[in-house]
């Protein structure tokens, strides 16, 4: 399974967002030239966001996005969700009824096995995602990152934003 892109940019975004003081915000221009891309596709990207109620908007000159929730409240997949849906990753069409060795009209009452342990296997992944907040991001990223860089980062943000 391959992720869209968009799914990268909102999961960095909003590691920026995560740190925002309170009634700050900050616009897609500054997000899209602090992680180097292309704003007009960040800009879709966080809408997706908006409508999922992940952030809020404000429009005009001081206007961007903030998170809606507590970083502690937003997990990987409900940002995930909010770019890819929430469809299951594993679609089964069933193949296995064309067997031609199969007798005439015959039909299975339950999933078959590859359908199973691929649904499960998405459940797995979803359940890591669902454990994972961006407050635990953030205190990961405090971590590794090298204390320069950190600061540099929040400095640099905290300048553009409204």
């Amino acid at each position: 399974m391959i992720l869209k892109s968009q799914v990268e940019w909102v999961l960095h975004c909003c590691a920026i967002l995560a740190s925002l003081p309170d009634g700050r915000f900050l616009s897609t221009k500054s997000l899209a030239e602090l992680h180097g891309l292309p704003k007009e596709y960040l800009s879709k990207a966080l809408q997706s966001l908006s409508q999922a109620g992940l952030v809020h908007t404000s429009l005009g000159p001081s206007g961007g996005y903030r998170l809606a929730k507590a970083p502690g409240e937003l997990t990987f997949l409900d940002i995930i969700e909010a770019v890819e849906g929430g469809g299951r990753t594993f679609v089964c069409n069933n193949i296995r009824a064309n067997n031609p060795c199969r007798p005439k009209g015959y039909c299975e009452s339950s999933p078959c096995a590859i359908a199973r342990i691929m649904w499960e296997a998405d459940e797995a992944w979803r359940g890591k995602l669902r454990s994972v907040t961006l407050a635990d991001l953030v205190a990961t990223l405090a971590e590794e990152v090298r204390p320069d860089i950190w600061a540099g980062t929040f400095e640099w943000v905290m300048k553009r934003t409204g």
